[in-house]
């Protein structure tokens, strides 16, 4: 064979190897677009959800193991968030769908197409300060985080007509901004009052040396309290319970809330060992106790959500003590004003304790934008005390002078309203 025969079959054979090999390539860079296809196009997997806070302020976190592409929407009646998750699997254990706080019911599920909804129900309106999307520092995945805080119905209103003004369903990037950033000026709100008998349902309170439970004292003073404000004609007044009811300490801040209150007065009539020991006391909130007395007092009412197996859990510090950090120094300032005026009104028609005006860590007075008192009428545990509550001249009596204090406290707001 010459040497021109045996290059040509050698050409042949090296263009069949060459021809194979580049077939190869083909099938192999088309198997990886066909992963890498695949992979983009299988759904992310929704694997963890957690709640913490209380009924004044909640944070929800949900965990995936890719970025998340969401969209979210509020809704009235009830007050709803509704987060859409596209081509999402749900992998997350009912269990830790159980509601708690601010958030009364979570619902999750597929909706079709691959495209799964959760659903946030508020325990009445609320805020979306912040939801976003997150990549974890770990590099393992993301999570959205979710911060809501309660609100008024204003409030809520306002964000629904911001959000009619896009279209409906926006990416919570874009909105997070918009919706849920602070208060909606208004001009038109009444002063509000905000009553809260002391304990309820299962949660009776101090017993008396008769028998007197404080519950029911509590309620029926709270009552006429608050048909005497009303009669005013110049506020608008409610109460956080007017029914034999358990309420957690942070409901009661969240009522006093969502109703734009200019000002929350909690009733009580505890006992004391020392039963000689009588008369009204006036507390504000404080960091620190005025004195023993008034931290043991305050001991025994922050134990109150212990009642019903509801014992309070701090499962993240920053959000469950968020009463305790966002105190404000001039919702404190007119908290102390307040109390030197109902002090000063209640003298005329009542009998004091001594140094009347005090202050301890109440849990109830620790609205961060809610002028708070607690008001115990009286010791139970003084049999003289004890009479007098049950006394309907009297209660007609401390009630019209706590009626006067809100009138000089309510004008006084209002000449810094329009005077600032």
């Amino acid at each position: 064979m010459g040497l021109a025969g045996f290059t040509g079959k050698g050409c042949r054979v090296g263009g069949r190897i060459l021809g194979a090999l580049c077939l190869l390539l083909l099938v192999v860079i088309s198997q990886t677009f066909s992963s890498v296809a695949n992979a983009a196009d299988a759904p992310l997997v929704a694997k963890g959800y957690k709640m913490a806070g209380d009924a004044t302020k909640m944070r929800i976190v949900m965990d995936f193991d890719r970025e998340p592409d969401i969209k979210w929407f509020l809704l009235r009646g009830p007050n709803r968030l509704v987060i859409d998750l596209a081509n999402t699997k749900l992998a997350i254990d009912a269990k830790d769908l159980k509601p708690r706080g601010l958030v009364k019911g979570v619902r999750l599920g597929a909706l079709g197409e691959g495209v799964s909804r959760l659903i946030l129900t508020g325990k009445g309106p609320f805020a979306v300060d912040k939801l976003d999307v997150l990549k974890n520092e770990d590099g393992t995945g993301y999570r959205i985080a979710i911060d809501m805080s309660a609100a008024s119905e204003r409030e809520f209103d306002a964000a629904l007509a911001n959000q009619a003004l896009t279209t409906g369903s926006t990416v919570s990037t874009d909105k997070g901004g918009r919706v849920g950033t602070g208060p909606v000026s208004n001009p038109g709100h009444r002063f509000t009052v905000v009553i809260d008998p002391g304990h309820g349902g299962v949660d009776g309170g101090a017993e008396g040396l008769n028998g007197t439970i404080e519950k029911n004292i509590t309620l029926a003073f709270a009552t006429e309290l608050r048909d005497k404000l009303a009669a005013v004609g110049k506020y608008d007044v409610f109460m956080t319970r007017d029914t034999d009811e358990y309420l957690r300490l942070d409901d009661r801040v969240r009522i006093a809330r969502q109703h734009e209150a200019d000002l929350l007065i909690s009733i009580h009539a505890d006992t004391i060992s020392v039963k000689g020991i009588r008369g009204a006391t006036v507390y504000t909130v404080s960091d620190k106790a005025s004195d023993p007395e008034a931290q043991a007092l305050a001991d025994r009412e922050n134990l109150s959500d212990q009642f019903a197996g509801m014992v309070i859990k701090d499962d993240n510090k920053e959000v469950t003590d968020i009463l305790i950090d966002l105190i404000r120094r001039e919702t404190h300032t007119f908290s102390m004003s307040f109390a030197h005026t109902l002090v000063g009104q209640l003298s005329t028609s009542v009998g004091l304790i001594n140094n009347p005006q005090r202050s301890a860590g109440f849990k109830v007075l620790k609205a961060p934008d809610v002028p708070s008192v607690l008001v115990e009428l009286g010791y139970l545990s003084n049999a003289k005390d004890e009479a007098q509550l049950l006394d309907a001249e009297w209660r007609g009596k401390a009630a019209q002078s706590i009626t006067n204090a809100v009138a000089l406290f309510a004008s006084a707001r209002a000449g810094t309203v329009t005077g600032g």
